[in-house]
C-alpha cells in the first residue's frame, strides 16, 4: 500500500474496510511515520471533540422557542439538531484554543452556512458517520437517494481529476434534508452538500475556518457547498472539476 492508496485512512478510522484492507492499512502505518502522524492527528481530534463538557444542554426558554409552532408566513427556521450541532462545534472551538481565525473577505461564503456545513463535517469524521452508502460508482450513489430526498442529486465520477468519490450520506443544512456526496483528495475527506436552489447562478464564495475551507456556490437551479481539510487551491479545483464533468 503506498501513501496514495492510504486515503483509506478515514474509512479505516470508521472500521469501513474488510478484514484484507485493514491489514493492510495496519502494515503501511506501522512502516509510514508520516501516515502513522496523520493517524494519530485524526484520533486526538475525534476524542477532543467527545468530550462531554464541549456538551451543554439548551436553556429552557431556547428549547421552548424550538417546541413552539412556527407562524404561518414566518421564515423557515434552522433545524433544531443543526442549530444543537453548530452550537456544540463553536463551543469546542472556543474551549480548544484561545481564538479562531475567520478570514473577512468579498467572497466570503455566509457565515451561517459554514457554520453548519464545517459541523456536519466533522459529524461525519466521527465512527459510522461519514457514509451511508459506500460504492466509488455513481450509478451505485444517486440511485440510494431516490425516496429520501424531494430531488435527484447531482452525482459524478471525478477519480480521473483526482478526486474519487467514496460515497454518500444525506444530511441537514438550513432545515432541510440535504444530499452529501463524499470524496477522497489523497487522505482528505471532501463533504459536497447539495440542495435545490432558486435563483441565477452564483460564482463560487469561499471561507476559512479553524484550517477548514468552505465553498459555496448556485449552479443549474442547485447549490453545492464543499467542505474539506484540503488548501483552498485544491478544494477550488474540485469544485471546478465538479462543474465542468457532465452527470
Amino acid at each position: 500500500m503506498t501513501c496514495d492508496e492510504s486515503r483509506l485512512l478515514h474509512a479505516y478510522l470508521d472500521d469501513e474496510l474488510d478484514a484484507a484492507q485493514s491489514a493492510q492499512m495496519e502494515r503501511h502505518l506501522a512502516a509510514c511515520p508520516v501516515c502513522a502522524a496523520a493517524q494519530r492527528e485524526h484520533e486526538r481530534l475525534r476524542k477532543a471533540l467527545a468530550q462531554p463538557e464541549l456538551y451543554r444542554r439548551a436553556p429552557d426558554a431556547l428549547r421552548r422557542q424550538w417546541e413552539a409552532p412556527p407562524a404561518p408566513v414566518a421564515a423557515p427556521r434552522r433545524h433544531p439538531v443543526a442549530l444543537a450541532a453548530a452550537a456544540g462545534f463553536i463551543g469546542a472551538l472556543l474551549l480548544s484554543t484561545p481564538a479562531w481565525l475567520w478570514l473577512a473577505r468579498p467572497d466570503a461564503a455566509p457565515a451561517a452556512v459554514v457554520d453548519e456545513a464545517i459541523s456536519g463535517h466533522l459529524r461525519s469524521l466521527q465512527p459510522q458517520h461519514l457514509m451511508d452508502v459506500v460504492s466509488t460508482d455513481q450509478h451505485t450513489v444517486k440511485p440510494w437517494f431516490e425516496g429520501k430526498l424531494d430531488f435527484a442529486p447531482r452525482v459524478k465520477e471525478l477519480a480521473e481529476e483526482g478526486f474519487p468519490l467514496a460515497g454518500g450520506r444525506l444530511d441537514a443544512i438550513g432545515g432541510r434534508s440535504v444530499a452529501a456526496l463524499v470524496y477522497r483528495r489523497r487522505m482528505h475527506a471532501i463533504n459536497l452538500y447539495q440542495w435545490p436552489a432558486d435563483g441565477a447562478d452564483t460564482p463560487q464564495a469561499i471561507a476559512r475556518r479553524h484550517g477548514y475551507t468552505v465553498i459555496d456556490w448556485r449552479q443549474g437551479g442547485m447549490r453545492f457547498v464543499a467542505v474539506s481539510d484540503l488548501n483552498e487551491g485544491e478544494l477550488k479545483q474540485f469544485a471546478l472539476a465538479f462543474d465542468n464533468t457532465p452527470h
